[in-house]
């Protein structure tokens, strides 16, 4: 993985996370002294960069500004990927044609389990889709993780249901 330092090889512009407080989500992260700005010893949060994984998904998705927000937290001194979380954010014709958020592909790196790091990802994620004026954000998960995810004020609405069609895998 290279490092990320110019603008241009970035998902979105990172000062989309500045002024983003913790202390706004449903966590209460900040009592433990984790923020966007430091989560953790030797991490940094930041959009994903060109150079992270796949540069043609990456410029795909980099293509459709306003849509793709991909998070990451990256251990500086492995220079290693340990989390990463996907705001889409979808346009739509109804609420005054207001926009909507999900979140997605929430992933933590075994050895940073337990750190908090998810918690982070995703109330980051909350919070930035709140900044960006989604009306409601929304996610699918196997039932093991309600738990995990109601923390953060997410709730299954009534008379709400999630299906779902595979064409492969």
């Amino acid at each position: 993985m290279a490092k990320v330092n110019e603008e241009d090889n970035l998902m979105f512009d990172k000062q989309l996370l500045k002024g983003i407080d913790l202390s706004k989500g449903e966590c209460r992260l900040h009592e433990s002294g984790l923020s966007v700005e430091n989560p953790g010893d030797n991490l940094i949060l930041r959009p994903l960069g060109a150079d992270d994984y796949d540069k043609e998904r990456f410029h795909a998705m980099q293509s459709c500004p306003g849509t793709y927000y991909l998070i990451v937290i990256e251990d500086v001194k492995l220079a290693k990927l340990v989390a990463c979380g996907t705001l889409v954010v979808e346009q739509k014709f109804i609420h005054d044609t207001a926009v909507r958020g999900r979140i997605e592909d929430i992933v933590v790196d075994g050895s940073c389990r337990g750190k908090k790091i998810g918690k982070l990802i995703v109330e980051t994620l909350i919070l930035l889709g709140k900044k960006l004026g989604c009306y409601k954000i929304s996610l699918e998960c196997k039932d093991p993780l309600l738990t995990f995810y109601t923390q953060f004020g997410l709730k299954h609405e009534d008379k709400q249901n999630y299906l779902c069609k595979r064409f492969f895998h």
